[in-house]
């Protein structure tokens, strides 16, 4: 029987043996913590942004930070039951990421999964600090395409009790140097290893172009041939002492990000506000400006009877919010604009539409 791969995009149970750092990122609890741009090897797949590429930020999730509490208020804006450390390369800015992971355990607690990625093969010792900060599982992506340079820190990791796997872009033309791989994973410190299929995006378009890469087709980013091969290499590891998942294109936009966007909704909604079945936060606005806010949410209030935290006024954007339902009951009897508003649930909150539910004079 040919073997199956999930390309879904609702949240899937987990295979057995899959790494639990995917298993939360599934459900959407894990929070991204993008530590550094800083990366030295310049794969022309990386499909990093042009905003994080090289940048010192640290982003959590979509929201910019400086401090570490602003991390934190993050993962708990999202109920984050465990963190993913990425970049550019962690390990280029090593003491950040150990610091992320002792910060992270501080605040949510042991149980707090904490995966990280890194290509470098750094120094043994230090696989150590990481253990005793709480670090849970570490991904390394193979620059060479073999474990070689990296069988030593797989191991000092593993000793430090460290969860070690594998994450590589399943790249269509690689095909030998990956089935190579499944016979040198074998035996080996990796309990996993995790084939993402390959994107094209806007960052490596034109490297992708040179290689003689195209899509897939449909709405997806996907590079044709690169699920096919994964089928094939998942196959053939089925008798091997790791588990092989692979992660299509599709499900990382449309099912990861996607849960993790509504769990963060959901636990930030506002009284007043809903969740549409696209995951973004719907709600009533009538514009007012900053003069007249006080006088307006007063009289809206009393003759609606709505209560305290039911409406707001929101001065950056200088207009009061309220319930959909009641700015559709206004909109039959106002003859000042009254809006949908459709905002992303991010800390940003950044507006995707607003509609004008009446024909204002």
């Amino acid at each position: 029987m040919a073997t199956s791969l999930q390309m879904a995009t609702e949240i899937l149970p987990a295979e057995d043996g899959e790494a639990e750092g995917c298993v939360q990122c599934q459900l959407g609890s894990k929070l991204v913590l993008f530590v550094t741009g800083k990366c030295h090897w310049g794969c022309d797949y990386c499909p990093l942004s042009d905003n994080r590429r090289e940048s010192p930020d640290m982003f959590a999730n979509e929201r910019r930070c400086t401090t570490w509490q602003e991390v934190i208020e993050e993962g708990h804006a999202m109920r984050a039951t465990g963190t993913g450390i990425t970049g550019g390369d962690p390990m280029l800015d090593l003491e950040r990421s150990l610091e992320a992971v002792k910060q992270l355990k501080a605040a949510f607690g042991p149980d707090h999964h904490i995966h990280l990625y890194t290509s470098i093969p750094f120094a043994t010792d230090r696989a150590a600090d990481f253990g005793a900060a709480g670090l849970d599982e570490i991904r390394f992506h193979l620059l060479d395409g073999t474990v070689n340079k990296y069988t030593d820190v797989m191991q000092a990791c593993v000793d430090a009790g460290i969860e070690v796997g594998v994450e590589l872009p399943c790249e269509p033309d690689k095909e030998d140097q990956l089935f190579s791989l499944l016979d040198q994973l074998h035996g080996s410190p990796v309990s996993f290893l995790n084939l993402n299929e390959l994107e094209i995006t806007v960052g490596n378009q034109e490297n992708m172009d040179v290689r003689g890469f195209n899509l897939s087709g449909g709405i997806t980013a996907a590079a044709e041939g690169s699920a096919d091969l994964a089928i094939r290499l998942k196959e053939a590891s089925a008798e091997l002492d790791f588990h092989l998942k692979f992660c299509s294109a599709r499900y990382k936009d449309a099912g990861q990000l996607r849960a993790r966007f509504r769990r963060r909704g959901q636990a930030t909604l506002r009284p007043y506000e809903v969740l549409s079945e696209d995951d973004t936060i719907l709600f009533g606005a009538i514009p007012t400006s900053l003069e007249d806010a006080t006088g307006d949410v007063n009289e809206l209030q009393h003759e609606l009877g709505v209560s305290e935290g039911w409406i707001r006024y929101d001065a950056s954007n200088q207009r009061i919010e309220l319930p959909l339902s009641v700015a559709e009951d206004l909109a039959e009897v106002l003859s000042v604009p009254v809006l949908l508003v459709e905002v992303h649930p991010t800390h940003e909150r950044l507006e995707v539409g607003v509609v004008h539910l009446n024909e204002h004079r």
